[in-house]
């Protein structure tokens, strides 16, 4: 409660507590006059409202303040029954809100009810909305990173990673990938792909012109006196270009009998050796090992987390530079992301129903859990208030409406007065 509100009602409370006491006081004063009257005449109805007034005031007073504490300060048995059963009171409240709030049928029938992919979908689609959530998203975002830089966080973090990449058995698990990739024979687009890049590279001028130069090169320092005599019949950079032109066109015409040719002698020899790599690395215990250490050696080498830290900063303060920006590239990307999963939602029911029945599920299985949790931590909650404080959050919360019962209590006592001395004053008559 406010400091405001618990104010405000304290104020209402003794307002009230001023006019019930007020009233007891008016009716006292009645009685005394009518009894000084010696209840002659009209002053014996009076007399008879005021006396039962009174006695209905102080008996709805004694009522009310038994609630909260002891009437008078006295150790009345069953008085201050508030503060005297709190564990009581606090256990029966807690189940009480259990049982009748938080029963997971209730709960999942109202989440029914309310239409929770739904109303993601109407709530999402609305451009503000999906701002919102991408503001949202973007300063979590923002407090992640804030949280990994934290020096002793990001040693808890670099540890565990280090620690996980040490458990996996590289060599079994490259085996797995290449077969996957190798699976009906992916490999060998791969090939094709390799070949024709390698065909395209070799029909360039350029790399003609280098292989010239490289056999004019090697025929020189290896055989310069062959150079000579060629040299001696015709020009050598031209006959060191033809021979590289047959070399290329040799090459090419290779690559593209392999390219076109699926049951090419090499294409086989390079799947006899992919499956022999594969099986080696599911099976030979000396490759395993030679790929552990390469795989410890480099997580040990400084470069490797220096590597690593680098990548991690540069991510961070690209990060860090983008959501400080009012046209955010990642904030932009968040909301589209928000706005398409409401249209998303909106338009496929079934979406929609699979979303539903996942949070229904989910809801089911923490219900149980949650309702205990909270029902201990109510009764824990209330039981661990200190008395006054207990009593005066109950006073100020429902003692304005009390006071009714002790407004009320003197005039139905007054009433009941009326009526009893009008049946002292029948039943002579009757007799």
């Amino acid at each position: 409660m406010s400091g405001a509100s618990a104010a405000l009602k304290a104020r209402e409370l003794a307002k009230m507590k001023r006019i019930a006491l007020a009233l007891l006081v008016t009716v006292t004063l009645l009685f005394v006059l009518a009894r000084l009257q010696h209840g002659v005449g009209p002053w014996a109805w009076v007399a008879a409202f005021a006396e039962a007034a009174m006695i209905g005031a102080l008996a709805d007073w004694f009522a009310v303040v038994a609630l909260f504490r002891h009437p008078l300060g006295l150790p009345i048995p069953h008085t201050a029954i508030i503060p005297a059963n709190k564990d009581r009171i606090a256990g029966n409240l807690a189940a009480f809100i259990r049982d009748k709030f938080l029963a997971t049928d209730t709960i999942v029938r109202k989440m029914r009810a309310f239409d929770p992919a739904g109303r993601m979908a109407v709530w999402l689609q609305q451009p503000d909305n999906a701002r919102l959530l991408a503001g949202k998203l973007a300063s979590a975002l923002a407090g992640w990173l804030d949280f990994i830089d934290d020096a002793r966080v990001r040693r808890f973090l670099a540890a565990a990673i280090r620690g996980r990449l040490r458990q996996v058995d590289l060599s079994a698990m490259s085996g797995k990938i290449l077969d996957a990739l190798t699976a009906d024979a992916r490999h060998q687009e791969v090939l094709d792909a390799a070949l024709a890049r390698l065909a395209h590279w070799l029909d360039d001028p350029d790399v003609q012109s280098a292989f010239a130069g490289m056999i004019v090169e090697v025929a020189g320092k290896e055989y310069p006196k062959v150079l000579r005599a060629v040299g001696l019949v015709t020009d050598t950079d031209e006959f060191s270009r033809r021979i590289a032109a047959s070399i290329v066109r040799g090459i090419n015409g290779w690559l593209h009998d392999i390219g076109d040719d699926p049951q090419h002698p090499r294409r086989k020899a390079f799947d006899e050796s992919v499956a022999e790599f594969i099986g080696r690395l599911k099976t030979d215990d000396s490759l395993a090992v030679r790929i552990e250490a390469a795989k410890r050696d480099l997580l040990a080498h400084p470069a490797t987390a220096e590597y690593l830290n680098g990548l991690w900063d540069d991510l961070k303060a690209w990060l860090r530079r983008d959501l400080q920006r009012p046209d955010s590239h990642l904030a932009t990307r968040l909301r589209g992301a928000a706005a398409a999963f409401g249209k998303a939602l909106a338009d496929n029911r079934a979406l929609r129903d699979s979303l539903d029945d996942h949070l229904e599920s989910a809801v089911t299985a923490l219900a149980d859990d949650f309702r205990d949790g909270l029902a201990d931590h109510i009764a824990s909650t209330v039981r661990s208030w200190k008395d006054e404080d207990l009593v005066r959050e109950l006073e100020l919360s429902v003692g304005r409406d009390l006071q009714f019962i002790r407004l009320n209590g003197t005039l139905v006592g007054g009433a009941i007065g009326l009526l009893l001395h009008a049946l002292t004053l029948l039943v002579p008559r009757v007799g």
